[in-house]
């Protein structure tokens, strides 16, 4: 499915990853945990399209994706749920999660059946269903999240990546957040999730990877790192 192998990734002259690799199975949830600024947005950022690799290989079912633009990684079926919601603020939530189906709309995806995967999405995410007309500027934090990640499976992709899902949400919202996760996890949706409750992630995630500054220093089992000692001290104390 998803393959990365030595990815090095940043920002100008300042390089966050530092030779990467990381492994999606089809139909598995992959975690990525680490502190704030061990390059997990960046890693998300580089294999969707947002920034360019320096070096590395990122494949999608064996075909190489790093370089491209992301509205070519989209329609390759690799689908973002980015930091930050960036939900269409002025635009309703039918209209924001049909943006979702878009290049299913446009014929560079298999289009399937829209209307029947909407309706679906409603009913997975049913406070989307009770403001399909609303603006999504005027949602909640938690209500923009469930549409971001909505939006995101609305492309049929291959796999989702989602970025800091539960990030600025109040403990109710997070846990609600996390059976949308086993839900779509239980229909056989593969994704690679960062997320800063590493103890929820490692939970429903079925391998980890831990991110320390821009380097994976431990990976396996999620059942083996929530066992893990170190992991367990520096990620798995108070709040997580």
């Amino acid at each position: 499915m998803l393959r990365i192998r030595n990815l090095e990734a940043g920002y100008g002259k300042v390089q966050v990853l530092h030779g990467i690799s990381i492994d999606v199975p089809k139909g598995s949830v992959v975690t990525l945990i680490g502190s704030n600024g061990a390059g997990k947005t960046t890693t998300m950022r580089a294999v969707s399209g947002m920034i360019k690799p320096t070096a590395g290989e990122i494949t999608l079912n064996g075909i190489r994706i790093d370089g491209l633009e992301s509205y070519a990684v989209a329609k390759r079926g690799l689908a973002h749920s980015p930091e930050g919601r960036r939900v269409f603020a002025t635009m309703s939530v039918a209209d924001n999660l049909l943006l979702g189906a878009f290049p299913r709309l446009t014929g560079s995806r298999p289009k399937g059946d829209v209307a029947g995967d909407l309706e679906r999405a409603m009913e997975l995410f049913p406070r989307l269903r009770e403001r399909r007309n609303q603006l999504a500027g005027t949602l909640s934090g938690g209500e923009q999240q469930m549409l971001a990640m909505a939006r995101a499976v609305m492309l049929n992709p291959e796999i989702v990546l989602l970025d800091e899902p539960s990030m600025g949400l109040a403990p109710i919202l997070v846990e609600e957040v996390f059976r949308i996760i086993a839900n779509l996890k239980s229909r056989g949706v593969t994704m690679l999730l960062v997320e800063q409750f590493a103890a929820a992630a490692l939970k429903v995630a079925d391998y980890g990877y831990v991110l320390e500054n821009g380097r994976i220093s431990v990976h396996g089992e999620a059942s083996k790192l929530r066992d893990d000692p170190a992991v367990k001290a520096a990620y798995l104390g108070a709040g997580h």
